[in-house]
């Protein structure tokens, strides 16, 4: 691929993992996921940064997309350096060496009746 595909930062302005889920673990579990594509013919060492209204950043959380590969990155399974508490409103901002596109999902499982949204993150730059 001649020319690269994505961004080398973005950012997700809202994140919320609720502590509770309904359903088959762990398809069903309630989650946060950051969809990362890497088009590129590099390896992408990535890091993301968590935000939070009342205490400072937690992070960096590192990640490796091979290239040309994609990798979904669950924010419930994310725990080096610390995890990322449940029940708290967060954001996000994904740091990348090479270009990478990025796409949130989110699964609310607290009820039988789920939701599932996803929208592409902001490219920062």
């Amino acid at each position: 691929m001649p020319d690269p595909v994505g961004r080398r930062r973005w950012a997700i302005a809202e994140g919320y993992i609720p502590s509770t889920s309904h359903g088959p673990e762990p398809q069903m579990t309630s989650h946060e996921t950051a969809c990362l594509l890497n088009a590129g013919e590099r390896d992408a060492q990535v890091t993301l940064t968590i935000f939070f209204a009342d205490r400072e950043p937690a992070g960096p959380y590192r990640v490796t997309v091979p290239a040309r590969r994609t990798k979904h990155v669950r924010f419930n399974q994310l725990d080096d350096p610390e995890p990322v508490p449940r029940d708290t409103d967060y954001a996000s901002v994904i740091e990348s060496d090479v270009p990478i596109v990025v796409q949130h999902t989110r699964l609310d499982s607290r009820q039988a009746d789920l939701g599932l949204i996803t929208t592409i993150a902001y490219a920062a730059d």
